[in-house]
C-alpha cells in the first residue's frame, strides 16, 4: 500500500524557493534541500521527481506569489508613473535583501539558460506577464494623458522589463537601493 505524504508540499516548495534563491540551483544539493526541508530524499523524489522538479516548482511559486504581487501593485497604482516607480523600487528592495540575492527569476535566467528549456518557459512566462501588465498600464496612461504617446505601450513595457532585469542583476553587484534609485529615474524619463 502506498504511504501518504507526510509533509506539506506547498510549505516545502516555499522553503526550497528561499534556499534556491539564496544559493542558486547548482550550489544547492539534494542533501541541502532535504536538510533544509526536514524531509527524506525519497519523499523529495516522490513529491517532485528530482531536484530539477523541485526547482521548477519553486520558480512557479515565485511567479504566482512575489511576481504576481508586483503586478497587482502595479495595476492598483494611482497614476502610471508613480505605480511604475513604486514597482521598480520594491523589486530592487527585495533584490538587495540578504546581501544582494537578486531576483529568483533573473537569477534562474542567468544560471540555467539557455540549456534548461523548462526554466526558460517559466522565466519567459513571468517576463511576458510583467510586460503585458505594464503595457496595459501604459496604454491607459497614454489615453489619460499621464505619459507621452510617442512610444508604443508594448515596446515601452518591453524596455522597462529589460531595464528592470538589468537593474536586478546590478542589485546583486551593488546591493544598495539608494545607489540604484537614480537609474530608475533615468528609465522613467522614457515616459515623458
Amino acid at each position: 500500500m502506498a504511504r501518504t505524504r507526510e509533509f506539506d508540499t506547498e510549505a516545502a516548495v516555499s522553503r526550497a524557493m528561499e534556499l534556491f534563491w539564496t544559493r542558486g540551483y547548482e550550489a544547492t544539493s539534494v542533501r541541502d534541500l532535504t536538510g533544509h526541508l526536514g524531509i527524506g530524499q525519497g519523499s523529495l523524489y516522490a513529491a517532485f521527481g528530482d531536484k530539477a522538479g523541485l526547482y521548477r516548482a519553486a520558480l512557479e511559486h515565485y511567479r504566482t506569489t512575489l511576481a504576481a504581487d508586483a503586478l497587482r501593485s502595479l495595476e492598483e497604482g494611482a497614476d502610471a508613473r508613480s505605480a511604475i516607480r513604486t514597482m521598480l523600487v520594491e523589486r530592487v528592495r527585495i533584490a538587495v535583501e540578504d546581501d544582494g540575492r537578486g531576483c529568483l527569476v533573473v537569477n534562474a535566467a542567468c544560471e540555467r539558460l539557455p540549456e534548461d528549456a523548462a526554466t526558460r518557459r517559466t522565466v519567459r512566462d513571468t517576463q511576458d506577464a510583467g510586460r503585458d501588465a505594464l503595457a496595459e498600464v501604459l496604454r491607459v496612461a497614454a489615453e489619460r494623458g499621464e505619459i507621452a504617446k510617442r512610444h508604443d505601450p508594448y515596446s515601452l513595457a518591453a524596455f522597462l522589463v529589460t531595464f528592470l532585469n538589468g537593474l536586478l542583476v546590478s542589485a546583486k553587484i551593488t546591493p544598495d537601493v539608494r545607489a540604484l534609485e537614480p537609474l530608475m529615474e533615468v528609465a522613467l524619463a522614457a515616459l515623458d
